[in-house]
């Protein structure tokens, strides 16, 4: 059965299609729920809670543009939205702060710990970050995705990288003075 069939039955709440539709693309939008989670186990919740709404409005799908952005649309949307709820984007501080760039020796970090440190950042610093950074939205969309002014938008994306840099300076320069310090951490 193709895409489109599944798509069609699973708008009837067919649960043989839904099952093949989460069998299709939950691996992929669990990579974006883990990106936007504080770990995995609330990654794994995100991923739950997306295929319910996805499954809910399966009938507003139309077949215009890419079916995978569309279910990667309502992923994020599902996780920002609980983050939203959870008040974790108030405003601090609109100060802008200058920016920061991670220069990032290659091969000298795993993309397992980079993914594990974007995830100890707090809330609002690691939907900002990802939003702008991985996902390519501008600080307007961000902004309006979140529901913030442009500046938190740019003053979080800062601090973000700032957070990074620093955490990424520190784990270098332990690997350099100790490159062999026992056992190998894994993330």
């Amino acid at each position: 059965m193709g895409l489109d069939q599944l798509i069609e039955k699973c708008k009837t709440n067919n649960t043989k299609a839904q099952g093949e539709i989460y069998k299709l693309f939950a691996n992929k939008l669990f990579s974006v729920c883990l990106k936007y989670s504080r770990n995995y186990t609330e990654a794994e919740d995100n991923l739950q809670d997306a295929f319910l709404v996805i499954f809910d409005k399966m009938h507003a799908f139309k077949h215009q543009g890419s079916f995978e952005g569309w279910l990667k649309r309502i992923v994020i949307n599902t996780v920002l939205q609980r983050y939203r709820k959870e008040k974790v984007f108030d405003i601090i501080s609109e100060n802008t702060i200058q920016d920061v760039e991670i220069d990032i020796e290659e091969n000298s970090i795993s993309i397992d710990y980079l993914l594990h440190i974007v995830q100890q950042l707090p809330d609002r610093y690691r939907m900002v970050f990802n939003l702008y950074v991985l996902d390519g939205f501008s600080h307007k969309e961000v902004a309006e995705k979140l529901k913030i002014s442009i500046g938190t938008s740019k003053s979080n994306l800062a601090r973000a990288r700032q957070v990074l840099k620093r955490t990424i300076e520190n784990y270098t320069e332990k690997q350099t003075l100790n490159p062999y310090n026992g056992k190998p951490k894994t993330y």
